[in-house]
């Protein structure tokens, strides 16, 4: 089974940047997208981000569009979310989660938690103001 570790959490201050990792392992051929979510407390999980395992293609939740950037590296099968201008908005455990899914021509079901099959137990990020 595809699993996945979430790293690079943390407590800055609003203003900074923090970059997240997900380091994938197992089979990874069923893999087709990887996504950030998160969620905050009291608060349903929410989309952040996706890319193409494939083609490196990206689609962004517009909270993070312009401030956060997702990329992955197939050599280390690691997905990284670099985050910047972070705000005290954006306190919320971080998950990365896989789908077997593309979105070449449809990107609607991206920000639907449930399409996605594999989750990894997340990574606490603290913005304070």
């Amino acid at each position: 089974q595809v699993q996945l570790v979430e790293s690079g959490g943390g407590l800055v201050q609003a203003g900074g940047s923090l970059r997240l990792s997900c380091a994938v392992s197992g089979p990874t051929f069923s893999t087709r997208t990887m996504g950030w979510f998160r969620q905050a407390p009291g608060k349903e999980r929410e989309f952040v981000a996706a890319i193409s395992w494939s083609d490196g293609m990206t689609y962004y939740a517009d909270s993070v569009k312009g401030r956060f950037t997702i990329s992955r590296d197939n050599a280390k099968n690691t997905v990284y979310l670099q985050m910047n201008s972070l705000k005290p908005e954006d306190t919320a455990v971080y998950y990365c989660a896989s789908a077997s899914r593309t979105f070449t021509y449809d990107n609607t079901w991206l920000p639907r938690a449930p399409v996605y099959k594999r989750w990894g137990q997340g990574t606490q990020v603290t913005i304070s103001s």
